[in-house]
């Protein structure tokens, strides 16, 4: 499929003579000179760059770009709480009703907007090398990530955890560069996949002022056990063995401080 990039083939070089080519031709356009920023809209977010905000020093004006969201001064003096259900990884269920993806990313959009969650100034690397300042809204996509991450803490293996967090970047990279159907980013989503199998469960959330904060989460799968976790009497250790934990984990500093120690490097 051919594409038609004026920006690239055309002799137009900034958004001002895009403005002035649509106003000689009777084209509206939703910008002016004056409210002249970068747009790009979705479901999962809506972003802003150019004008003021093309100076990191700047402040943004949320009042002026803010359109899916308020801003956190705005928000309701009280909380609002929203309990999310996935089922291995993906959420199916919000405030107890089932929602298609879309419909539920439309919700979390509503709901959390309204309490100004959502709100990211970010200084970001482009694959091109420049790096660009922009304010995006996510509010919906701010709420399902924190509740998300939340389930997972719960239900995922420590090590595998940890990987997933290495992989995560990545994978993100592969996303931002335009690489969807690239071999690592199918691969890395296997890898994904296999990690979700535990993460189901429901997480509640509190939304106040710009903050979302996790208010309880439950999972048949929790690696969770309050007989290991106590800080009660208990019958799981012997705390005599911890001396010994200590001795062979720390074995391996012991003998390169004994090797500097040698050579006079300490």
């Amino acid at each position: 499929m051919k594409i038609l990039a004026p920006w690239r083939i055309w002799d137009i070089k900034s958004r001002d003579e895009e403005i002035d080519y649509a106003n000689a031709r009777g084209i509206e356009v939703p910008v002016t000179k004056e409210n002249n920023y970068s747009k790009d809209e979705n479901l999962w977010h809506l972003s802003h760059e150019g004008m003021d905000l093309e100076d990191p020093a700047n402040e943004p004006n949320l009042d002026k770009i803010l359109e899916l969201m308020v801003s956190p001064e705005k928000a309701p003096d009280t909380p609002t709480y929203v309990t999310i259900k996935f089922e291995k990884g993906i959420p199916v269920e919000v405030d107890g009703k089932k929602m298609s993806p879309a419909d539920l990313l439309r919700y979390c959009n509503k709901v959390a907007g309204a309490n100004g969650v959502g709100i990211a100034d970010i200084v970001e690397n482009r694959l091109v090398g420049m790096k660009s300042r922009g304010v995006y809204e996510t509010p919906g996509g701010t709420l399902l990530f924190a509740a998300h991450r939340e389930l997972e803490l719960l239900t995922v293996e420590r090590d595998t955890i940890h990987y997933k967090d290495l992989v995560a970047q990545k994978f993100s990279e592969l996303v931002y560069y335009g690489q969807w159907f690239h071999p690592l980013r199918e691969a890395i989503s296997a890898f994904v996949d296999k990690t979700q199998e535990v993460v189901t469960g429901e997480v509640r959330m509190k939304l106040y002022k710009g903050n979302c904060t996790p208010a309880g989460t439950t999972s048949p799968f929790s690696l969770y056990d309050p007989e290991i976790a106590t800080f009660e009497a208990d019958d799981v250790y012997n705390q005599a063995d911890a001396g010994g934990f200590i001795n062979c984990f720390g074995l391996p500093m012991k003998v390169n401080a004994k090797m500097k120690q040698k050579n006079g490097l300490l």
